[in-house]
């Protein structure tokens, strides 16, 4: 399970929204000095907040700190569809049709119709998927007082 501390910052029946901080390795990298991620990280942009729906059983309050989590195979299975199938797809499409003899225009058509139909299949999974309990992340425990290193 990957966890995250945050706060609760809005409650729902049934779940709540939690406030993390976005953290970034970029101080411990040796290339951060030529790096335009670590001169933004540098400039305050990469510790911005984000906000997640959580799913619980524990009777929250707004400012309570809590950890939750998500599981590994779904961050896995999500990001190997989020980046490979386009990939996939926009390099399968453009060898089909060069085997089948197309000229390069065609080529280029192809391998872009491939990415914009990978693209839509992903957004349409995505929101049919959306509500599904089992792909949300969830509450793990409510954190005391002093336990949360985020704020």
């Amino acid at each position: 399970m990957i966890e995250e501390q945050g706060r609760v910052v809005a409650v729902e029946p049934g779940a709540v929204w939690v406030e993390t901080v976005r953290k970034s390795t970029c101080s411990t990298c040796s290339a951060n000095a030529g790096c335009g991620q670590g001169m933004m990280e540098k400039l305050g942009v990469g510790s911005r907040r984000g906000h997640v729906r959580a799913l619980t059983d524990l009777q929250l309050d707004v400012g309570d700190s809590v950890a939750i989590g998500v599981r590994e195979e779904l961050l896995l299975r999500g990001s190997l569809l989020v980046y490979l199938l386009p990939l996939l797809s926009l390099f399968l499409c453009a060898l089909l049709v060069q085997a089948l003899g197309g000229s390069e225009p065609h080529i280029i058509m192809a391998s872009l119709g491939g990415l914009l139909c990978s693209w839509l299949y992903i957004r349409w999974r995505s929101r049919r998927t959306a509500d599904d309990p089992a792909l949300q992340p969830v509450v793990l425990r409510a954190l005391l007082a002093g336990t949360s290193s985020v704020y």
